[in-house]
């Protein structure tokens, strides 16, 4: 029989999943290990081993290419663990990533923190060196200063170098000047705005870049060894890495721009969301995805999720908007909080309980694991309140230790003064909240009304809270997919080729010279084109999508329209001046008469749309009640006695199985929890489908 094997890989903050799909037949075959932090490529070769071993499968079968997402940029940056790079910038503007944007996020703090800088001042050089806002270079720089410059940057010893000079984003002509040198004399990578984020606003560029540069030593390396062993072991496809904006670019692009792959773990995760979306049938669907170190929820509405052209990664405080890196590249517009499995409960000065952000990771991982930990994470009080079966965690494969989870969760009930019980309920109901309350508030940011949108749940410890969150977000049905537990690397094998890319050229709409216009475009439809067909993608098959930042003159925000497809620009001046104003009423509810538009900024999306795959979705019906293999005591809110619930293996449920809450469903990689008032009917496919009160 003709086998097509599609592999997947997804670094998580605690734990790597692995997916193997047969996109011949449809075989999905699926496992995690736990991550090592220290040495990434460890915990990918031990969990790509066994799944192999589990299939049957050997390396030479797959000749597909190797679709991989990760969370290493964003912990890179988040604890501060990149290269040691240098940036060069224009004489007077080595302060820009101290001064920022001079917004305060918190106008009454006065101990206002601000994440370190990703280049530190004494890593900043700055350089003769000047062109005007027009774009006309007013100040080469000179050989001389080049060769003192690369000197400086010799004996700061970097490993890599980013430039960013003023007003580069209209024209590169010094910053290519200044890389072919340092390229040339210093050997080592060397990022430039205008490849990386050739936009207007010099704050934003010159971060963008300083992280994009001091996340390459971070992430290069590892894709060499990554390659090198896969070929070693035989493995006959390349390697496509997942970006922030839900598509996926050769192993050499994601090497260059690795500031693209920031969220790249949570764009698969909606990506499969919005898989699920379609395939189901609705329109609007919440993607709530909560893993071992963070949660997340993403919209998915009218069957995509929505795309951000900003985001802001590493923030002092998890909560304010403005505290972190706006670094300048789409992504999947999403929120992500320190709640999982394994953040971690405490009592504050106050003596109040808090969970998160802090998490126990994979080393030591919670208290329950056996490896260290004492402080209590969620993973050890949802096995303190029964929900989770100790000795069927990852199958029976890493079985939990209940007594350490208890011992755990004890020393936070002392500084309560509540009981163990209570308190593990009482974390349970916290962590929840925090990840309600987070995700009401993108909502709010999006200007949508979460209230009663179905939820699915993903991630390890997704499907063991999903049921919680819904009820306080006022939603009544909750989706557990097949494989819910690994749904974000099974993301990446959905999701398409696409690279986005922007330049800024600010011009009222009306005063657009046409010919200017099309030359930028030729700039960005060529290096789109090339993005793809690095990846594999046949030239014949490549899609362009247009789209513009726009704002009223004078304002100081813009918001992006897309205005259509094809070779060339599709949209009369008329026709953006319409979209511009549809979308600005719908988002501020008004438009503004006789007043000019200025197009800022001008987007090309390149993409190659995936070729449909198809998990096997054949499901026995069912022949009668289902049978649970046996029942446990679980305590399902604070002062609630135990109840006796059932537990049913998620293997055995025939299509059409229907059954009530309380109870819970476990297979090897996650367990789901049915509160209460919730009924459960398994479809078709096995996905299990969740409603509220309709039994």
């Amino acid at each position: 029989m003709t086998t097509d094997w599609r592999l997947a890989v997804d670094i998580g903050g605690t734990f790597t999943d692995v997916v193997l799909l047969d996109a011949a037949s449809g075989r999905v075959v699926v496992d995690k290990t736990l991550t090592t932090p220290s040495a990434p490529l460890e915990g990918v070769r031990t969990g790509v081993t066994q799944l192999l071993a589990k299939a049957g499968v050997n390396p030479s079968d797959i000749t597909a290419p190797i679709v991989h997402a990760t969370t290493l940029i964003t912990n890179a940056l988040i604890e501060g663990k990149t290269g040691r790079a240098g940036l060069v910038t224009t004489l007077g503007f080595g302060d820009t990533l101290l001064i920022r944007d001079e917004h305060r996020y918190d106008m009454y703090d006065l101990q206002i923190e601000f994440p370190a800088p990703p280049i530190a001042r004494d890593l900043t050089f700055e350089l003769d060196e000047r062109t005007g806002a027009e774009g006309r270079v007013l100040t080469d720089p000179t050989t001389a200063d080049l060769n003192a410059l690369t000197k400086s940057l010799q004996a700061a010893d970097v490993e890599a170098v980013a430039v960013c000079l003023l007003n580069s984003y209209v024209n590169p002509t010094n910053e290519q000047k200044v890389a072919e040198h340092l390229r040339a004399e210093l050997g080592v990578p060397v990022s430039i705005s205008s490849d990386i984020s050739p936009q207007i606003r010099e704050y934003p560029r010159m971060v963008t870049t300083a992280c994009n540069a001091a996340t390459m030593p971070v992430i290069g390396p590892y894709l060499d060894e990554l390659q090198k062993w896969l070929s070693a072991e035989g493995f006959g496809g390349s390697v496509l890495m997942m970006l922030s904006n839900g598509g996926v670019v050769s192993a050499e692009d994601a090497a260059r721009g690795p500031i693209r792959l920031v969220e790249s773990g949570p764009a698969a995760g909606a990506l499969a969301g919005s898989w699920f979306a379609r395939r189901l049938g609705v329109d609007r669907l919440l993607c709530f995805d909560m893993g071992g170190t963070t949660a997340k929820a993403c919209l998915i509405e009218h069957g995509e999720p929505e795309l951000t052209n900003t985001f802001e990664v590493a923030r002092a405080y998890r909560f304010k908007k403005g505290s972190g890196f706006p670094v300048s590249v789409p992504s999947v517009d999403l929120v992500e909080i320190g709640a999982g499995g394994g953040s971690l409960a405490r009592v504050d000065q106050f003596g109040l309980l808090k969970v998160g952000p802090e998490s126990a990771g994979a080393d030591p991982g919670p208290a329950s694991y056996g490896r260290g930990g004492t402080v209590p994470a969620v993973t050890d009080t949802d096995v303190v309140l029964g929900l989770l079966d100790p000795a069927a965690f990852l199958g029976g494969d890493m079985p939990l230790d209940a007594s350490l989870a208890s011992a755990a969760t004890a020393t936070v009930a002392d500084g309560l003064g509540l009981e163990m019980i209570d308190t593990a309920a009482g974390v349970h109901d916290v962590v929840n909240q925090n990840m309600a309350a987070a995700a009401s508030m993108h909502g709010v940011e999006m200007g949508v009304d979460l209230r009663g949108i179905p939820v699915i749940a993903f991630g390890g410890a997704g499907p063991v809270h999903a049921c919680g969150v819904a009820e306080l977000l006022e939603a009544d049905t909750v989706v557990f997919p097949v494989n819910a537990s690994v749904l974000s690397a099974f993301g990446t094998l959905v999701s398409p080729v696409r690279i986005d890319l922007a330049r800024s050229l600010p011009r009222l709409i009306t005063d657009i010279d046409p010919a200017e216009r099309n030359a930028l475009l030729d700039e960005l439809r060529e290096e789109g084109r090339r993005v793809l067909l690095a990846a594999g993608v046949p030239a014949d098959a490549v899609v362009f999508r247009y789209g513009v930042d726009a704002r009223y003159a004078g304002q100081g925000n813009e918001i992006t329209i897309w205005v259509g497809e094809g070779e060339s620009w599709p949209a009369s001046a008329d026709e953006v001046h319409a979209a511009f104003e549809t979308e600005y009423r719908r988002i501020y509810g008004m438009a503004i008469p006789d007043v000019a538009v200025e197009a800022v900024t001008w987007r090309l999306s390149a993409f190659a749309t995936t070729s449909v795959v198809e998990p096997d979705t054949t499901l026995a019906p069912s022949t009668g009640d289902p049978e649970p293999k046996g029942h446990r005591p679980m305590i399902f809110g604070r002062g609630t006695p135990a109840v006796e619930a059932p537990v049913y293996d998620r293997a055995s449920l025939g299509a059409g199985a229907t059954f009530a809450g309380p109870a819970v469903v476990e297979e090897r990689e996650t367990t789901s929890v049915i509160r209460p008032g919730w009924a459960v009917e398994v479809a078709e496919d096995g996905t299990l489908i969740a409603t509220k009160g309709s039994r």
